[in-house]
């Protein structure tokens, strides 16, 4: 019978596990449908719209505004243009552009490739930064390096990014002539975005190490280890850093969703093609369909890596639900 039991624990886990799995991911999908219905209903409570946007200066009169907004189904009631926008989405439909008649699927595809290219350097660079300054702070290899880590984590948390990066391009790009402030192509043209970008995630990660290095130097076991006279760079890699570490995958996972939303600044302040300028256009054009499928698309890459980091998190220490 204890046997049989023992058996069963497995199993048992196992389920859980998958139920856990199951239930984030409906916590997903109700965050990525009111992410959409929220951008509906916003974009549709703002005046104007991009029927008038496109042909108000070119002398359209009323009735070619009306025929027009017909033709897009912008005069139908706002139920209605809900129904075919969620049923949109069920099929995997975003629609298609107000300014161009392009898909919308198609335009963010294009545009995935510069905005993944910097998102995902700035945040390899913002993990080996934030990791790094939490180790200087609470380590304490020497007050002054502890000083200025806490000093840099905290410059990082308090300043706006769009105030670091127009910094930078005056630095780098104006006094001193090194780096360009504008475009894409080259890997100079990404150090600035980067290192920005990923300056300002790295405050958060820094912020979470440091709060759970300084938990795992008060356990006993760290005790133990440095009482029995083992160097102190044996038990950061033995004991302390595998402790306190993945609880920061969550932050980091967070944060990478956070880049989505750190590109709209970055790569207008850039001048950089990517997802974040298409929004930026977008909302300025009032342009419905592609503002929306930015924001669903933004919410379903949030959800996933949220979910990600779970389970990854969940296999470091098994001892850990999903929430």
């Amino acid at each position: 019978m204890l046997m049989a039991g023992s058996r069963c624990l497995p199993i048992q886990a196992g389920l859980d596990r998958n139920d856990d799995v199951l239930r984030r991911l409906g916590q997903g999908a109700v965050t990525v449908w009111l992410a959409a219905t929220l951008a509906f209903l916003a974009l549709r409570v703002l005046p104007g719209d991009a029927i008038e946007t496109q042909l108000v200066f070119s002398g359209a009169g009323a009735e070619v505004l009306a025929e027009r907004r017909a033709v897009l189904g912008l005069d139908a009631p706002l139920q209605v243009q809900y129904t075919q926008f969620i049923g949109g989405l069920l099929v995997g439909e975003l629609g298609y552009s107000l300014q161009d008649g392009q898909s919308v699927m198609l335009k963010i595809s294009q545009q995935i490739v510069p905005t993944a290219t910097l998102a995902l350097s700035a945040l390899v660079f913002a993990v080996f930064l934030g990791i790094s300054l939490g180790i200087a702070v609470e380590i304490r290899v020497g007050w002054g390096v502890s000083w200025l880590a806490r000093l840099v984590t905290d410059l990082a948390l308090s300043t706006p990014i769009y105030w670091t990066g127009t910094l930078a391009i005056y630095l780098f790009t104006v006094w001193l002539g090194i780096l360009p402030s504008a475009g894409a192509g080259t890997v100079n043209h990404l150090v600035l975005p980067v290192t920005v970008l990923g300056f300002h995630t790295a405050g958060a990660i820094a912020r979470v190490t440091a709060a759970n290095l300084r938990e795992v130097l008060l356990a006993s076991y760290v005790r133990t280890a440095y009482a029995k006279g083992l160097p102190g760079r044996a038990v950061l890699l033995r004991h302390i850093l595998p402790s306190a570490l993945p609880p920061v995958i969550a932050v980091i996972a967070l944060q990478a969703g956070f880049l989505l939303s750190g590109t709209v600044i970055t790569e207008s302040l850039f001048v950089r093609p990517g997802i974040g300028r298409l929004l930026l256009d977008s909302v300025l054009r009032q342009d419905y369909p592609v503002v929306q499928g930015v924001v669903v698309f933004s919410a379903v890459v949030y959800v996933a890596l949220s979910l990600a980091a779970d389970v990854l998190y969940r296999l470091l220490d098994p001892r850990v639900t999903i929430a």
